[in-house]
């Protein structure tokens, strides 16, 4: 099986109303009970075998019908227009579950692929990140006060891109896929994942 490992930062959002409850395996509070995002990810380093995925930037989007252990997810990807197309296929590759590690988990809950787009994918990073992807969706990150001026933040959730993540508000409407929705949820952190993440690690949420 390939070797593959990525690290690097997202910012996602959902049409889930405030706090989303898909990290703790809850049924999802977006309109008719389903949650709708779309999670932009910079890959600062990484790698699928010998194709380098340094620098690329890709959107995961995801319509879940209920919580997330019921599974019959639809998932798509949009990968920047930058990308080789040997890049595309890596990530392809990875996000499908083909290369094993946590997204393979996933794997098992996918009911529909919707496949892989090319277009222009943006990730802003800073005190209040965002992700784009041109024409189609566009927002901002606006985090939920913490205490002393800090942020709240989730640790440790059944479901989670990283161990601890950022969560706040991300408004912006998004048609990417057909899964029209309008943003409110949002959240944010640095992740990893590699094929040989230990099983016990925290499951990427989508």
């Amino acid at each position: 099986m390939s070797t593959w490992e990525m690290s690097g930062k997202y910012v996602g959002n959902c049409n889930c109303q405030l706090i989303c409850p898909c990290p703790v395996d809850g049924v999802p509070t977006g309109p008719n009970g389903e949650c709708r995002g779309v999670n932009v990810f910079h890959v600062a380093s990484g790698k699928l075998d010998d194709t380098d995925l340094s620098g690329v930037d890709f959107a995961f989007c995801n319509w879940f019908p209920s919580h997330l252990t019921a599974g019959g997810w639809k998932v798509g990807v949009v990968v920047d227009e930058g990308a080789s197309e040997a890049q595309a296929t890596a990530l392809e590759s990875i996000l499908h579950g083909e290369a094993g590690g946590p997204f393979a988990e996933f794997a098992a809950l996918y009911g529909e692929w919707l496949g892989v787009e090319r277009a222009s994918v943006t990730f802003s990073d800073g005190d209040t990140p965002s992700g784009a992807v041109a024409g189609r969706v566009n927002f901002t990150f606006e985090p939920l006060p913490g205490p002393d001026g800090g942020v709240t933040t989730v640790r440790n959730a059944m479901f989670g891109f990283a161990p601890e993540f950022q969560i706040g508000k991300a408004p912006g409407h998004s048609d990417l896929f057909g899964l029209d929705f309008d943003g409110v949820y949002g959240e944010t952190a640095d992740f990893t994942f590699s094929s040989e993440m230990a099983e016990n690690a925290p499951k990427a949420r989508a």
